[in-house]
């Protein structure tokens, strides 16, 4: 066998040794059903994210890796221009919201809507009436508000404009 077969032979056993198990791993962690109603979740502040914006988190770790988070927003809860390094996807179980992107039309959304805002796309968030939604990130959640001209901002800064509090932790 060439040393290039060879070196491709190791490399390939080398990768499945140390892919398999964390695959594997993935899917025990995925293997039991998750089923639980909205009466038995424990809602609490996110850090970052305004107080009117409690959520749950439903799978994952929103702090290392993708997760779902069911959010119960406050009629006028506003998060103000910002954006994720993850993707983040938006189910709205009930109520309505405006949603609006950098360089887009502002949009409705109503019980049932989507929307997806890719990495790093600036937009911001409103819930016209009281609304609970689904926020789905792939990959760790993080929040960075912005100003009009694009400048990052403190959440407290960011969310003063909007008279809404930051959360400081999980409570």
């Amino acid at each position: 066998m060439s040393n290039r077969r060879q070196l491709w032979s190791i490399m390939l056993t080398a990768s499945s040794i140390l892919l398999v198990p964390g695959f594997v791993r993935g899917q025990q962690a995925c293997a039991q059903p998750t089923a639980r109603n909205m009466s038995d979740m424990k809602f609490t502040t996110v850090p970052g994210l305004p107080t009117c914006a409690p959520g749950s988190v439903q799978s994952g770790d929103p702090s290392k890796a993708p997760s779902v988070i069911l959010a119960k927003l406050a009629a006028g809860c506003s998060i103000p221009w910002h954006w994720h390094t993850p993707g983040e996807h938006l189910m709205i179980v009930s109520g309505a919201a405006r949603v609006e992107a950098k360089d887009g039309k502002p949009f409705t959304l109503r019980a049932g809507g989507f929307a997806m805002m890719p990495s790093r796309h600036v937009h911001q968030f409103r819930c016209t009436s009281a609304c609970v939604l689904y926020v789905y990130s792939d990959a760790a959640f993080d929040i960075h508000y912005v100003d009009a001209q694009g400048k990052e901002l403190s959440p407290d800064d960011a969310l003063k404009a909007v008279k809404e509090t930051a959360a400081k932790g999980m409570k």
